[in-house]
């Protein structure tokens, strides 16, 4: 896991890309979740599922990171999924609407089927 406390790992399933994020997500995850999605869509999948399940924080910085990433993958036409948030999570995209912008599932094997 890099300095900060984040990680993103990129992995394909299918026609989905999947980012796995673990750790604290907060400002200084911004170079790694985008570098994470240049990779991730490199190659233009149909859809990106960002797999919440390793991240221990999200920040109110971390909240503005995740909607810098929803705002490329509306310029590329490109879907974003998640999985994996806690329920406390799920909660707050609800709160903040981040929920609108993208399909929220339980689990990644329920996202990808």
């Amino acid at each position: 896991m890099g300095a900060e406390g984040f990680e993103a790992r990129v992995r394909e399933r299918g026609a989905t890309a999947v980012i796995d994020l673990v750790g604290e997500i907060n400002g200084a995850a911004e170079a790694a979740l985008g570098a994470a999605y240049d990779e991730a869509t490199r190659e233009t999948p149909e859809r990106v599922l960002l797999n919440f399940g390793g991240a221990s924080y999200i920040n109110s910085t971390g909240i503005a990171v995740i909607v810098g990433v929803l705002a490329r993958a509306r310029r590329d036409r490109i879907t974003i999924l998640a999985a994996g948030l806690s329920e406390h999570y799920r909660q707050i995209f609800e709160i903040t609407r981040l929920a609108d912008f993208m399909t929220i599932y339980p689990d990644e094997a329920s996202a990808v089927a």
